[in-house]
């Protein structure tokens, strides 16, 4: 018999885990070793002193919970390996597995974890939050933002009008309780600046960490619900969603989700419920108030095709719907001297000597605007004639070589530094 069963309550998991992490332990499920039971070297391996055993998926799907609990954990040599449960499948497991553990208990919170959950509790009340929303700013800071936002989004003029508008009735009917969520969906085709909005939005709200964003293009098969949301805990694939830690990792209220048209009807049906209800909501029933957050959908389909891809139900949803067109050269041009002194500037912080800023006529010679719709392309080519443009002045490629290894080359030093 093992030892003992500790039960946790699944709002307290998260902090368990970060606890646990801390203190050199990993969380893995039980599905890990069902899948492999025969593997009689995976369990041989096995190391107690860095390893915790999450056995919920045992009461989540399986009948013969007894006999599979018995046959499993005997495989487990070490007497003193640590095994948890969800405390809501707790009367189950007590039963079925009586015979497996000398006792059952609840997770202790130790004076190190309730210490973390005090001080989280702490900061959830102070003016700092861990996402900075546009709902957040006064007057003065929102007329800071538009102004950075206009600065910095080259082109697209009436879309930065109606977006004015929107946030600003947004604000109003989101303190009425109203309007939890402002939903874009911009359309057009690639590289036309549709994803640069949400990345300037976040900027512009000071974001340091991550934007969170989810690409729909790899959600398109039968169970891309489960990869975005999470399985039920103890399965496969089960410790989180994508849009959970996404979201956890950011510090900003702004979400993108790109090439929406890529995924299918269950994610379509689930993004309704996300508008209406203001949340996300995990499959295990964890919640993530989404109040004030912008969510910015972009996709590649033609204005006919969205009526014919998205349902009426969740166009009605979506606060503001536009097609985004190819950028005129005078944008272009902005957006060419905006990049190269961004450029100049990181190239100053890092290298010697010192660049002048009166480079743009030199790139506007080597760069023909008009022969670019596609902005990626466009940044490309700005950094490949930086590159060039050091070369040829001050420097000639060389690779740093350590133990006989190439290291890197200072093209690619340069390359990396210019994302």
């Amino acid at each position: 018999m093992k030892k003992e069963l500790l039960f946790f309550e699944k709002d307290d998991f998260y902090d368990y885990k970060e606890l646990k992490q801390s203190e050199g332990y990993a969380i893995v499920s039980i599905s890990d070793y069902l899948k492999d039971i025969g593997n009689s070297e995976l369990f041989d391996n096995f190391d107690f002193t860095t390893t915790i055993i999450d056995i919920s998926a045992l009461a989540s799907g399986y009948k013969e919970i007894q006999s599979l609990a018995e046959q499993l954990l005997d495989k487990f040599h070490q007497f003193e390996a640590i095994f948890i449960a969800d405390k809501r499948y707790e009367e189950l497991l007590r039963y079925e597995l009586r015979y497996c553990f000398i006792c059952f208990n609840d997770v202790e919170f130790s004076e190190k974890l309730e210490k973390q959950s005090k001080e989280k509790s702490q900061q959830s009340l102070l003016p700092s939050k861990k996402h900075k929303k546009i709902i957040d700013l006064d007057d003065d800071e929102l007329d800071v933002f538009f102004s950075e936002f206009r600065q910095h989004l080259y082109g697209h003029e009436k879309f930065k009008d109606e977006f004015t508008e929107l946030v600003n009735n947004f604000k109003i009917f989101n303190r009425l309780g109203e309007h939890k969520i402002l939903s874009l969906f911009l359309m057009g085709e690639s590289g036309v600046g549709k994803t640069e909005v949400a990345r300037t939005i976040y900027k512009c709200l000071g974001g340091k960490k991550k934007l969170a964003k989810v690409n729909f293009g790899n959600y398109s098969s039968e169970f891309s619900l489960s990869s975005l949301i999470g399985s039920a805990r103890g399965y496969i694939g089960s410790d989180d969603g994508e849009i959970f830690i996404r979201v956890r990792d950011s510090d900003v209220g702004i979400i993108l989700i790109d090439e929406f048209e890529k995924s299918n009807a269950t994610l379509f049906n689930y993004f309704l419920d996300v508008l209406e209800s203001g949340k996300i909501i995990s499959s295990l029933a964890d919640e993530i108030d989404l109040n004030g957050f912008i969510i910015v959908f972009t996709s590649n389909i033609s204005k006919e095709d969205f009526t014919h891809k998205i349902s009426p139900e969740l166009r009605s949803r979506f606060d503001y719907k536009g097609l985004f067109t190819l950028l005129y050269n005078e944008d272009k041009l902005k957006f060419v001297e905006f990049r190269l002194n961004d450029i100049i500037r990181k190239y100053n912080l890092t290298f010697a000597p010192q660049l002048p800023q009166n480079l743009l006529d030199y790139f506007l010679v080597q760069i023909d605007v008009s022969k670019f719709n596609n902005m990626r392309d466009l940044n490309k080519k700005i950094k490949r004639v930086f590159v060039d443009y050091i070369l040829k002045q001050q420097y000639q490629d060389y690779e740093i070589i350590e133990d006989g290894k190439v290291k890197y080359s200072y093209v690619k030093r340069l390359l990396n530094i210019f994302k």
